[in-house]
């Protein structure tokens, strides 16, 4: 499989080295047919003929691959395809269904030039097999099967709640309720910083070094499998029990920038802004997030997303916006009325307001969104 994992990695960068060569000369880059006749090639050349050892589809997958990762560059949906590195990602794909046979009562797998494989059943496939996509991840091989079937289009149970993100608190929902952050990589950090060290102590390339980076890797994978068991879990939770979630389109990206400057113009608190950047990037919101939207289209809820702007600093009770209504972290006090809550309970309070006015305002045909604390008579 590695073997397999290795010269799928072979044939992408080659072919990648190709396009870039021809672009170099001002030529037409291939298409996929024209990568094809190239892995012929390279399957018959005697410097390359190991690639013939490997079953072709996943080679052709590879270049199917790439000419995706083209098709996305030139739609300005992402960069520039990056040469693949040895270790890190390392898969194969199977996409000719009748050459695979699934025997799940046994829990075993057949795949063309591996043969029959045991693994281990994390659920039922259900469904027509369409495709399987073999990975190793920390010296662990996983085995995905991709199916096709018809669902009933569910109904949503529940009520309509907003989200507000945070560190102290990973979500409050603007019921009161409120979800505890796991910090996962906090919990693991001093375990990482001496498997690092190490790490940088052994002489590089030398089997000691090899063993010690294998820890540093297990140390990662807890942390993300940690990170990702906790986002199922919550986002499971908060699906099933809603039929419409509003939360703020937060920009990670910029709200975990360094603080650190330049040369001429260095910045200001880099210590805190680096804890406090730490913190933001161990919640995972972004991913929170992303399932978040499809596991609500599962339960045929929606999920809405509204700007954040003065979602902390809106008064819910009469509607009044100043920053010095919330005076600390967790407490919201309006400076004109007097009312006093949670002040992550207030942004998710608003937040549901802002995300039913935004659906009033589509309805209505409206295109500009409504601001934080925005009632449905304001919109």
């Amino acid at each position: 499989m590695r073997r397999f994992a290795g010269s799928c990695r072979f044939v992408f960068n080659k072919a990648l080295a190709l396009q870039s060569e021809r672009y170099a000369r001002g030529e037409q880059k291939f298409g996929y047919a024209g990568l094809c006749k190239q892995l012929t090639e390279w399957r018959n050349t005697p410097q390359t003929d190991w690639l013939a050892d490997a079953p072709v589809h996943p080679l052709q997958q590879s270049l199917k691959d790439l000419e995706r990762a083209y098709t996305n560059f030139f739609a300005k949906k992402a960069n520039f395809p990056r040469f693949k590195k040895k270790g890190k990602s390392d898969s194969f794909r199977y996409p000719d269904p009748k050459q695979i046979k699934l025997d799940q009562a046994h829990s075993r797998i057949f795949l063309p030039k591996l043969g029959w494989l045991r693994y281990r059943n994390s659920r039922d496939v259900l469904g027509e097999l369409k495709n399987v996509t073999v990975s190793c991840k920390n010296g662990r091989w996983f085995v995905s099967i991709q199916t096709e079937r018809e669902v009933e289009q569910a109904v949503a149970q529940g009520n309509a709640v907003g989200i507000d993100m945070g560190i102290a608190r990973f979500a409050t929902l603007s019921d009161g309720t409120f979800y505890a952050p796991l910090n996962s990589f906090k919990r693991h950090e001093q375990a990482l910083r001496k498997a690092q060290q190490a790490v940088s102590r052994k002489k590089k390339f030398s089997n000691n070094w090899k063993k010690a980076k294998v820890r540093v890797q297990r140390i990662h994978a807890q942390i993300v499998n940690a990170r990702m068991d906790f986002l199922h879990k919550t986002s499971n939770t908060i699906s099933k029990n809603h039929a419409m979630v509003c939360m703020e389109d937060l920009q990670v990206r910029n709200m975990s920038r360094s603080a650190s400057g330049t040369i001429e113009t260095p910045g200001k608190n880099v210590r805190a802004k680096s804890g406090l950047n730490k913190s933001i990037l161990d919640q995972g919101w972004s991913e929170f997030r992303r399932q978040l939207e499809y596991k609500l289209a599962w339960q045929g809820a929606q999920l809405i997303v509204v700007p954040p702007q003065n979602t902390s600093r809106t008064c819910p009770n009469c509607g009044h916006v100043d920053r010095e209504n919330r005076r600390t972290q967790t407490r919201f006090e309006c400076v004109k009325c007097g009312f006093e809550e949670n002040a992550d309970v207030v942004g998710a309070i608003n937040i549901l307001r802002a995300g039913h006015a935004r659906i009033a305002c589509e309805v209505s045909g409206a295109t500009r969104p409504p601001a934080a604390g925005t009632h449905r008579s304001d919109c």
